[in-house]
């Protein structure tokens, strides 16, 4: 069904005249009427019945007319919304991250990008969660950008890389570690640890440091993300082996490095290559680019 002949029976319903309608549709009235006379053929049905010089609705015209306006509306509320989301002033951005970067990076960076006059009306869903899980919801089409870890052997994802972020010793302000400026996890395997839960990505990475460095780590409890980790180690009940943010400035703990064996993980603006980012995606993602190695850069330990 063509919609054209669509949006011409609904303006005739509404003017009641051919010639009229003509005019207003900016065709020819024979082109017009022809339209009409193909629609009437594909329904098999009369819509309008002349009335003097003007036409009116069949009661099958009218019937249709209820469906057309409501199909009409419809298709006008969705261009409408569609032209909103892709705007490049006025779009929405579905941006997920890993748990690291929500407490300081990410709230810093759409700040200064949603202060921009250009970039006020743009607007954002947040998520969190691990690299494996933000991979999957980039290729299904639920995030427009994930900043997250590496993921090998992907064709179809585009990783830019942002920072790296080097794997830390946290421990209590007053350990008997403190001033030690560096530790290798064998020396602190015996130390009641706060260790990543099952589900975060860094813990095979960290069972995998632990066996390189030939110890057994001495797990007290498992938590899912970084801010609870340091928080229990702020309180003395154990240390912990994190990625380094800037969020630790906020906790009464003291951060050591590691000697052996050292791992550094980089950051990376992930998007689907070949799928189309709208204006306000797009220009975030360029602009989080550049935001994110000046942060980095500047947040790094001297």
């Amino acid at each position: 069904m063509n919609l054209r002949h669509l949006q011409y029976f609904q303006v005739i319903a509404e003017m009641e005249h051919i010639t009229q309608a003509a005019v207003k549709l900016s065709i020819t009235q024979p082109s017009l009427s022809h339209a009409i006379s193909e629609l009437e053929k594909e329904l098999g049905t009369c819509l309008f019945e002349k009335q003097g010089r003007n036409i009116r609705l069949t009661k099958y015209g009218r019937l249709f007319l209820g469906y057309v306006n409501r199909a009409l509306d419809e298709l006008e509320k969705g261009e409408k919304r569609l032209r909103e989301l892709t705007s490049p002033s006025a779009g929405v951005v579905d941006l997920a991250f890993i748990g690291t970067l929500g407490t300081h990076f990410v709230p810093a960076l759409v700040q200064s990008f949603s202060v921009m006059e250009e970039h006020r009306q743009i607007s954002f869903t947040f998520h969190q969660g691990s690299t494996r899980k933000m991979i999957q919801g980039l290729k299904d089409d639920l995030y427009d950008i994930a900043f997250c870890a590496y993921a090998e052997r992907d064709p179809e994802l585009e990783f830019v890389p942002l920072a790296e972020q080097e794997l830390v010793v946290v421990i209590p302000k007053n350990h008997p570690l403190t001033g030690s400026g560096s530790v290798e996890l064998k020396e602190i395997a015996a130390y009641p640890l706060v260790y990543f839960a099952e589900s975060n990505e860094l813990r095979p990475i960290l069972d995998g440091l632990f066996a390189k460095a030939g110890a057994r780590p001495n797990i007290v409890c498992e938590v899912e993300e970084e801010g609870a980790m340091a928080g229990l180690v702020s309180v003395g009940y154990g240390i912990a082996v994190m990625p380094r943010c800037p969020a630790l400035a906020h906790y009464d703990v003291d951060v050591l490095s590691v000697a052996y064996p050292a791992y550094d993980r980089f950051i990376y603006a992930v998007s689907v290559r070949s799928r189309y980012l709208s204006p306000a995606a797009s220009e975030f993602r360029n602009f989080a680019i550049r935001y994110g190695r000046e942060f980095f850069a500047a947040h790094k330990p001297v």
